[in-house]
């Protein structure tokens, strides 16, 4: 059953009796990335869904798989998530059929941006930035066994994380790859806290000036330094693309860390030296990887890639130098 086909999901939704025998929905097919089909149902009493199904085949231009019963691993994250995080930071959880790798959430009300397009529009609040810090280091505070046992698998982060971003990227771009695959050595060997594994501004709903997280399919417990490199990385690489707002977007980056620090500074201690070698590893994934950021132009993505590997040679002791030396080889490349 493909969710995108309104006729086939208005009999499912009847069939299964999450809809009366007789009610026609409205069905509007959105935008769910490439992992994903994502589809809302807006029913005639004012309640309104959002359905996943999860793709087997990932929607890029290049060859990625990753099995759709991580479906159920996102389930499992928006249970866990929706107990830690404030309320309504991430969707309520409806439904999930794994037989035909779907779940159902609420609905973010409307009005609501995504906050990756207000950001690539200019529109950055720092007001926003704290509260980025603040739900990660929240999720990162899950450090039990309980933690631990419910999100011991990573095969779901290995496919859509570590093999896409990390080995195909060495294998592309060799000078970086002694680096990259020291790097994923030890980030399999670490489990000490639950990871998102997918915490960037695309996943992110802005409505009423709060941040809603959406998409959890790869959330893990392992390596939490990781989470910080994949957002710092979103960051830093609007900062190298809006060259006008560049200082902003650098301020941002050193907000973003400064408060997720804040939360527990002698965590923020333990994992800062990792953290700059995923920020950098990272940042060369998001223009050799599989999903290369689709902003980027292509001498944008020559400059990142030259300015990563200059880094990777002697990477720098802080998250603070590594965002002002990032930002400071860009000029010289240009």
């Amino acid at each position: 059953m493909n969710i995108e086909e309104p006729g086939a999901l208005v009999s499912y939704l009847r069939r299964t009796g999450h809809i009366e025998p007789d009610e026609s929905p409205d069905i509007r097919i959105l935008n769910g990335g490439v992992s994903n089909r994502t589809v809302l149902v807006a029913r005639a009493n004012g309640d309104r869904w959002v359905l996943k199904q999860a793709l087997a085949q990932l929607r890029v231009a290049v060859e990625w798989f990753s099995p759709p019963e991580r479906i159920s691993r996102e389930a499992l994250g928006m249970r866990w998530l929706g107990r830690l995080l404030p309320e309504g930071a991430v969707p309520r959880l409806l439904f999930e059929d794994p037989s035909e790798f779907l779940l159902s959430m609420t609905a973010v009300p409307e009005p609501h941006r995504n906050w990756k397009s207000m950001l690539l529009a200019g529109s950055l609040d720092l007001r926003h930035v704290v509260q980025f810090a603040s739900l990660l280091a929240t999720i990162h505070s899950a450090r039990g066994d309980d933690a631990a046992r419910a999100f011991a698998d990573k095969s779901f982060f290995e496919s859509l994380r570590l093999e896409p971003y990390y080995s195909y990227t060495a294998g592309r771009v060799i000078p970086a790859a002694p680096f990259i695959g020291q790097l994923l050595d030890e980030t399999r060997s670490i489990e000490s806290a639950l990871v998102h594994g997918d915490f960037s501004p695309k996943n992110i709903l802005v409505h009423d000036d709060r941040l809603v997280l959406l998409d959890h399919e790869v959330i893990h417990f392992g390596d939490p330094a990781f989470d910080i490199g994949f957002s710092l990385t979103h960051l830093l690489s609007k900062a190298h693309n809006l060259s006008a707002q560049r200082e902003q977007f650098t301020t941002a980056a050193h907000l973003h860390w400064r408060e997720y620090a804040r939360a527990d500074p002698a965590w923020a201690e333990q994992l800062e030296a990792r953290a700059v070698r995923h920020t950098l590893a990272c940042l060369l994934a998001r223009v050799d990887g599989r999903s290369p950021l689709e902003y980027l132009t292509a001498e944008q993505r020559d400059r990142q890639r030259d300015a990563v590997l200059r880094l990777m040679n002697e990477p720098p002791a802080s998250i603070a130098a590594t965002i002002d030396r990032f930002i400071a080889y860009l000029p010289d490349l240009l």
